[in-house]
């Protein structure tokens, strides 16, 4: 019986790999020089802050941010961004949240949609991940295809430990 785990997590060194690139372009940019402009992670909050001296600054930044976490494989889904909101006399700030697992309202929407594909198998939640197991492994790239790209969807997903 084929079987994978479906999880909802962002790969730390990856993500601090984008940030890295971040700073990198950020330092090399002639419209940032002289400019406190940064982009931080705060691992105990799961935040990454975006602090520029203007809110086309932090837009840019952020769209560097982007640009970043694609070339590393890190989808944005799971990211909530706040309002720019203003820290200090001219500086402006944006946090991105960073969701990881599965709380109850991801579980409930993952559960409905697994219905919804019509997928002949048997799923498990267990230790913030799901175990999907079904007899062919097409059936199992197709459910996971089908989740992935799903409009409902929200979460970054990724497989993990495919056994044939």
């Amino acid at each position: 019986m084929a079987s994978f785990d479906l999880v909802s997590k962002i790969d730390d060194m990856e993500l601090q790999n984008a940030l890295q690139n971040t700073e990198k372009q950020i330092l090399g940019r002639f419209d940032f020089k002289g400019s406190d402009a940064r982009a931080e992670y705060k691992e105990k909050e799961q935040v990454i802050e975006i602090v520029a001296e203007g809110e086309m600054k932090v837009k840019a930044i952020l769209d560097i941010l982007r640009t970043n976490l694609g070339k590393r494989g890190i989808g944005t889904r799971g990211m909530k961004e706040s309002e720019i909101t203003s820290q200090g006399l001219k500086n402006k700030k944006m946090t991105l949240s960073l969701t990881s697992g599965f709380d109850k309202d991801a579980q409930k929407l993952m559960n409905r949609l697994i219905k919804e594909s019509g997928f002949k198998g048997k799923t498990q939640y267990m230790d913030e991940k799901y175990r999907i197991e079904s007899k062919s492994i097409d059936e199992l790239q197709t459910l996971f295809q089908f989740l992935r790209t799903h409009k409902e969807m929200n979460l970054e997903l990724s497989m993990q430990n495919l056994k044939r």
